[in-house]
């Protein structure tokens, strides 16, 4: 069975690879990743905050001022909370990138414009074969439109695609008004490729202690419905890879994936849950199912049910969500 695919320019012999997390901080388990036979390690993000925090205190350092921006600082985790500073983050990706044939994928994690881009040029003399860029931000701000917040994103690809030879994805938030109008200027931009979604992750109110409660919580196979949405209004629409990441946990999950239009199927929780090995129990479980079901490559899947067909995309929208409204029963 002929599982390839081709993913931001990288020829794979299959579409499946662990998605950006603290797993990929341990050689060992970026190692057992490979004997699972992943097609690529996509890395842990490296934070504009942590290479902003690095350069400030090398600036205080000098000039002695390095508290100038200390109260904002101090919203953010110490440098010792992070396992791999900026400069051990490029070790870390020459380290994967001589011990293992894996294709590395850089990841930055930023909201803004600045020196911290600099970095993804760094990431790729480290050895990475292409860069995500994780465009997390939440507007909180009512002087802040969301045509700005577009704008910057946008200068941030432009900005990076012109410091870099490698390829570049961008990972965004579900939460733009008209996310196709921005996945095309985007790709306009420069970018090679889009990974559907990063994560909000929600807090919770301590309401004895009237404190913000943090907490992580791992994805399940409910939260890809809304990835399945845009792969299909996406694929084909746009001359670009698309990669799924959160909520594939199964066969069956990263099976409707490729449908609606995936390149590549990132995958995180499930990985957490039962461990690296998963990644090959779900890439055989695919396989067997395209066997049963007489599919002889995965392109032959690939986009088979985009909406690239349908000659109006906003009125099926409507269409759905009315019929499941009426059809709801108690």
């Amino acid at each position: 069975m002929d599982l390839s695919t081709k993913y931001l320019g990288l020829d794979l012999p299959h579409p499946f690879m662990p998605g950006a997390s603290k797993m990929s901080e341990d050689l060992d388990t970026v190692r057992r990743f490979e004997d699972a036979g992943a097609a690529a390690i996509v890395l842990q993000s490296l934070f504009e905050e942590q290479i902003v925090g690095e350069q400030l205190a090398t600036y205080g350092a000098v000039d002695g001022r390095s508290d100038a921006h200390a109260e904002a600082l101090t919203y953010f985790p110490t440098p010792e909370a992070f396992r791999l500073g900026p400069e051990e983050y490029l070790e870390h990706v020459a380290k994967i990138k001589a011990s293992c044939d894996l294709p590395v994928i850089g990841s930055l994690n930023g909201s803004s414009l600045g020196g911290w881009l600099d970095y993804a040029k760094l990431i790729e003399q480290a050895g990475a074969a292409a860069l995500e860029l994780n465009a997390y931000y939440l507007a909180t701000s009512i002087n802040e439109s969301g045509e700005g917040i577009e704008a910057r994103t946008v200068e941030m690809v432009r900005a990076v695609r012109q410091a870099v030879t490698i390829p570049l994805a961008v990972k965004l938030s579900p939460f733009y008004t008209s996310m196709a109008h921005v996945a095309q200027q985007l790709c306009a931009a420069g970018a090679a490729g889009l990974v559907l979604f990063n994560r909000f992750y929600q807090p919770d109110i301590d309401v004895e202690e009237l404190a913000v409660v943090r907490s992580l919580r791992l994805s399940d196979s409910s939260e890809l419905l809304l990835r399945l949405r845009w792969l299909a209004i996406l694929s084909g629409r746009l001359e670009t890879s698309l990669a799924v990441s959160g909520g594939v946990h199964s066969h069956l999950d990263a099976v409707k994936s490729i449908m609606c239009g995936a390149h590549a199927v990132q995958m995180v929780s499930a990985l957490f849950l039962k461990g690296p090995s998963w990644l090959a129990a779900v890439k055989s479980d695919v396989a067997q199912w395209m066997e049963s079901n007489e599919y002889v490559d995965l392109t032959q899947m690939q986009g088979s049910m985009n909406l690239q067909r349908c000659p109006d995309t906003n009125a099926y929208e409507r269409a759905n969500y009315m019929h499941v409204l009426r059809s709801f029963s108690m």
